[in-house]
């Protein structure tokens, strides 16, 4: 089978992560009467799990910096993925010349629900890497596209 991490939500449901030995992930629900009893199952792939994680752990951190760039006047938050045909996939974050060719800062790296706060120029992208910027719209409009396009 494979190894089991699970929880209870704060509404009593318990919820689980099952990884199989092939790297593919089920997302599993159990059953409300019987807790040991699984209810509805979702296998992901590897890339799929990156992907969902990414979105859950990229969620508190672009909340909290929208919240804090509320008051400021053209700032802006926003969570951009790597696509898998990025010029950037498999490359260094120093390689994008984001910076310099935007102006737009980008604050974090999500990974596998993993957060990788003020990354530097040699952290490594990978396609399904949520990246956390700040900066103007069109600041931010020009990483989208560099990341897409190069």
């Amino acid at each position: 089978m494979g190894l089991v991490n699970a929880f209870r939500t704060s509404s009593d449901r318990r919820i689980g992560v099952v990884t199989l030995r092939n790297g593919d992930r089920e997302l599993v629900v159990y059953d409300k009467r019987d807790p040991d009893r699984v209810a509805d199952r979702v296998t992901l792939t590897s890339e799929e799990a990156t992907t969902l994680s990414g979105m859950l752990g990229a969620i508190p951190l672009a909340t909290m910096l929208e919240e804090e760039h509320r008051d400021l006047a053209d700032v802006v938050s926003r969570r951009l993925t790597i696509p898998p045909d990025s010029p950037y996939n498999g490359r260094v974050l120093g390689d994008t010349r984001t910076r310099t060719r935007t102006g737009t800062s980008i604050v974090a790296v999500v990974r596998s629900g993993q957060v990788i706060a003020s990354p530097t120029p040699k952290t490594g992208l990978r396609s399904g890497d949520i990246l956390v910027v700040v900066g103007t719209k069109a600041g931010t409009d020009a990483v989208e596209d560099l990341l897409a396009h190069g």
